[in-house]
């Protein structure tokens, strides 16, 4: 007896244990820290938030502030546009600042100035790009502030465009990725952040031109902070501020987003942590790769007689991305659709499909209409929605309809999964089948319309009132009216006939009395 409970304690300490591992391989890694007061990595192309320490506490910003001022000149201006310094642009900074050496009077280009202002972190050149686009600082600090609310920050409010100390500038390391992520979409951005060096025309105290280097140790191969893969960023420094850094880096098909604020010469050590957490614990996978709930329709099947191929197909958008943790497992992602689709969507998304892990955003992917023959009349996309939403809706309905307990007395009977797709699917054909029927009653009510709109036509043409009762009078008038002319034509005609023989006769009488005589 003692050994069969020793056995069975054991066989339950296993299980425990194997459930343990299990449990591991669902949580998500946060193995790391960092000496900054605040910190983050975010992946790129998904906006999945890898590590971070405290992410909404907000902290000045310093000169990492150049890159929404970036950003939004790219947004709003050419490249070729002529920028004429202000006086206000080059002494309205705090003594002692970076400068480019530009002077009252200069121009330079709008290309010219972005170069300056994320190569050397000219704060002359940032004032005079808010001025340039804006017409004055502050009223360049309500764009920041505005393009920052649009881009989802929550902890920030920006009042320069350079980042000098002001005790209103503040933001968090979360907004930051978030400003970052949006200036990495822009690719000319991406070409300015990235140069090691760029040479700008003469000015007045420089009268042969001026080479200026970026400030950034990660991406330069012959310094000792130089790290793999890093591509850009931005440095920052004020008494206030401390040290700040934003660094982009990039391995395989991941972009990797660190910031670092209230850093004490620990930037560079505190940056090299959060990316190399972020490379060697999380993937990133296709979303379309491992998807199918939404694009299970069967292209051989058919709706009312015509095969769905020869309407439309949903399918996930193959640049969509999911980021999970290297040991996580991808059957237990969730899904949820959003039909709020910001600007940049893809031509034919319909909506969003926003994945989660673990409690955790993990990416999106965008479900799109692909039309199988672009010449066929489009079908209305509130229907198209519909059909995306009976296609996720119904499936997820049939299987959340499995028993979930048989009585006590009973074998516990499984169900194949098999059954509740199919199921599922045969819900979606009758709910777009009578989407179709809809669109049917849609294109007659249209057709109908275009009826109504001929006959108002006509009513103009024809000068009457505007009811349709005197409409149809004038009608039958001129109906009447044209069955009488009809009817006098014949007569009208028999009658000039009779006069012209009169005629005739009349002149062949003459004629025979003249020969007569």
């Amino acid at each position: 007896m003692k050994k069969l409970f020793s056995f069975l304690l054991s066989f339950a300490l296993l299980l425990a244990l194997s459930a343990a591992d299990v449990r591991a391989e669902d949580v998500w890694p946060d193995d790391i820290s960092i000496e900054a007061g605040g910190g983050i990595v975010m992946e790129a192309s998904t906006g999945t938030i890898l590590s971070g320490k405290n992410i909404h506490e907000t902290f000045y910003p310093a000169s990492i502030t150049k890159i929404l001022t970036a950003l939004i000149v790219l947004e709003t201006c050419e490249l070729d546009e002529t920028v004429t310094f202000s006086h206000d642009a080059i002494y309205n900074v705090e003594s002692g600042s970076t400068s480019a050496g530009l002077d009252v009077g200069d121009t330079l280009s709008v290309q010219d100035c972005l170069y300056a202002l994320l190569l050397k972190s000219a704060n002359e050149v940032a004032n005079a790009l808010a001025e340039h686009v804006a017409g004055s600082i502050d009223d360049f600090a309500v764009l920041m502030n505005q393009k920052a609310a649009s881009l989802g920050c929550v902890d920030s409010h920006f009042a320069n465009p350079s980042g000098l100390n002001n005790a209103d500038h503040y933001t968090s390391a979360y907004d930051m990725a978030l400003i970052s992520q949006a200036a990495l979409q822009n690719p000319v951005f991406v070409e300015i952040d990235s140069r090691l060096y760029y040479d700008l025309p003469p000015t007045k105290r420089n009268p042969d031109g001026l080479r200026v280097y970026p400030g950034h140790r990660m991406f330069k191969k012959n310094l000792a902070e130089y790290y793999e893969g890093c591509f850009g960023g931005k440095t920052g420094y004020t008494t206030l501020a401390g040290n700040t850094l934003v660094t982009f880096a990039k391995r395989d098909n991941m972009t990797l987003i660190a910031v670092v604020l209230n850093g004490h010469q620990s930037h560079y050590r505190d940056t090299k942590k959060l990316l190399d957490f972020g490379f060697d614990h999380f993937q990133n996978l296709a979303a379309a790769e491992f998807d199918h709930t939404y694009t299970s329709i069967e292209n051989d099947m058919t709706i009312a007689g015509l095969p769905t191929s020869e309407l439309s197909r949903l399918q996930l958008d193959p640049a969509g991305m999911l980021t999970l943790p290297v040991s996580g497992d991808s059957s237990t992602v969730t899904s949820q659709l959003n039909y709020d689709l910001p600007n940049n969507a893809p031509p034919g998304a319909i909506a969003r499909v926003d994945y989660a892990w673990g409690g955790r955003s993990a990416g999106f992917a965008y479900l799109t209409i692909n039309t199988l023959e672009p010449d066929a009349a489009a079908m209305p996309a509130s229907l198209l929605r519909q059909i995306a939403d009976i296609t996720a809706a119904e499936s997820s309905e049939a299987e959340e309809s499995a028993p979930s307990s048989e009585p006590p007395e009973l074998e516990r009977i499984q169900v194949p999964s098999i059954v509740w797709k199919v199921l599922g699917t045969a819900a979606a054909i009758a709910g777009i089948t009578a989407l179709l029927a809809a669109y049917i009653t849609y294109r007659k009510r249209k057709e109908e319309e275009a009826r109504r709109l001929r006959r108002q036509k006509r009513m103009e043409r024809l000068g009457t009132g505007s009811t349709s009762l005197e409409f149809d009078l004038q009608m039958e008038r001129r109906r009447r009216e044209m069955q009488e002319g009809r009817a006098r034509q014949p007569f009208q005609r028999s009658t000039q006939a009779r006069r012209n023989a009169a005629q005739r006769n009349a002149n062949r009488r003459r004629r025979n009395t003249y020969r007569d005589r």
